[in-house]
C-alpha cells in the first residue's frame, strides 16, 4: 500500500488540533501552578550531566503506554510488575521520576499523577535535546494493575513494518504517527544482542545482512566485540541530537536494527520516511502530534485510577 503525499493531509494533521476531552493543557493550572516548572527543571539538571536521559525517558513513555495504556504502571517496583519484565528490564530513568514525584509531593500533596510525570519529563527531554517543544495534554491518573504479560506483546526489533503499522493502528495511531515515533531511534541506543545476526549470520547464511551498508557491517562489529555487553547510537552521525537524521541514513542502507531498515524500503512506510529524512521540521511536527496522540492512549481520568503519592508502589487502602 503507498502513502500518499504528505502535503495532501497537511489540513488534517496539522491544522486540526489533536484534543481530548479527558484531558486538558495546564490540567494544573490551579491545584499545581509550579508543576510543569517543577518537572522541566529537574530534567533539566539531570540533562546537563546525562544527555542520554532523553532515549531513557521516551523509551520509559513509549513501554507505559503501550502496555495497558498510559498509566505510570511501567513504575511500580514490585516483582509481578511489568518493570522488571522482558525488554523493561533494561529501561531506566526511574530515579528521576522519583526525584520530580518526591519535590511535586512536597509542593502539591497527592495532585500530579505519575503518569502525567513522565509524559511531561519525556517531552521537557525530548525538547532539550533538540526536538519539538509541544503541550501536553494532563489529566492522566495512575493505574491500579499491573499487565506483566502484556510487555511481551511490545514490538521487537526484528518486526515486520505490516506487524508494525498493525501494532500502532491498533492503538489508533496512522502509518505517519508510527514512522514518525520511530523516529525517536534519532536519541536511541540498541545493545549488541538486538542486531548481531546482522552482522555475521543473517537468516542462517553464515553472511551479514545484504540490506546493510558494509562500512557499517565493519564498524558495528568491531563495537561489539570490543567489549562485554556493547551498545551503540541507533543513529549514527547525532546520536544525541533529536533530528531526522536518522532518516537519512536507514535510507542509505545504515539502520542498526532490522525494522529500522526495513522502514526505508517497505513500500507501505518508504514515502514517508522519504518525507521525514527531506524536512526536519516537518518530521518534528509530526513527532509532536504522535506524542500526544500516544499519550493518550489507554487513560484512566477523573475517578478512575489513582495519584499515587510514591511512584513505584499503589497507595495503601
Amino acid at each position: 500500500m503507498k502513502i500518499a503525499n504528505f502535503s495532501t493531509l497537511f489540513s488534517i494533521l496539522f491544522i486540526v488540533p489533536v484534543t481530548f476531552a479527558q484531558l486538558r493543557v495546564g490540567f494544573y493550572n490551579n491545584s499545581c501552578p509550579t508543576a510543569e516548572t517543577i518537572v522541566r527543571n529537574l530534567v533539566t539538571d539531570e540533562f546537563e550531566s546525562d544527555p542520554t536521559i532523553t532515549a531513557a525517558l521516551l523509551r520509559m513513555h513509549f513501554h507505559d503506554c503501550f502496555v495497558g495504556g498510559c498509566d505510570g504502571s511501567i513504575l511500580l517496583n514490585s516483582t509481578d510488575s511489568e518493570r522488571f519484565v522482558g525488554p523493561n528490564l533494561s529501561v531506566r530513568g526511574f530515579e528521576l521520576i522519583d526525584e520530580i514525584k518526591t519535590e511535586l509531593e512536597a509542593q502539591c500533596p497527592s495532585n500530579v499523577s505519575c503518569a502525567d510525570i513522565m509524559a511531561l519529563a519525556t517531552r521537557d527531554s525530548v525538547s532539550l535535546a533538540g526536538g519539538p517543544n509541544y503541550n501536553i495534554p494532563t489529566g492522566r491518573r495512575d493505574g491500579l494493575t499491573t499487565n506483566a504479560n502484556g510487555v511481551f506483546d511490545l514490538i521487537g526489533p526484528t518486526a515486520s513494518v505490516a506487524a508494525f503499522l498493525s501494532f500502532f493502528g491498533e492503538r489508533m495511531l496512522n502509518t505517519f504517527d508510527a514512522v514518525a515515533l520511530l523516529g525517536a531511534h534519532t536519541v536511541g541506543v540498541g545493545s549488541c544482542d538486538l542486531f548481531e545476526d546482522r552482522l555475521t549470520n543473517f537468516g542462517g547464511t553464515g553472511l551479514p545482512d545484504p540490506s546493510m551498508d558494509s562500512n557499517l557491517v565493519a564498524n558495528l562489529t568491531s563495537i561489539c566485540t570490543a567489549s562485554e555487553n556493547p551498545s551503540t547510537g541507533l543513529d549514527r552521525s547525532t546520536p544525541l541530537t533529536f533530528d531526522n537524521a536518522f532518516f537519512g541514513q536507514i535510507r542509505a542502507s545504515r539502520g542498526v536494527l532490522q525494522l529500522d531498515q526495513r522502514l526505508a524500503t517497505d513500500e507501505a512506510t518508504s514515502s514517508v520516511v522519504a518525507q521525514y529524512a527531506a524536512d526536519n521540521d516537518l518530521f518534528k511536527r509530526q513527532f509532536a502530534i504522535a506524542m500526544v496522540k500516544m499519550g493518550a492512549v489507554g487513560i484512566l481520568t477523573g475517578e478512575n485510577g489513582d495519584i499515587r503519592t510514591n511512584c513505584w508502589a499503589f497507595n495503601d487502602k
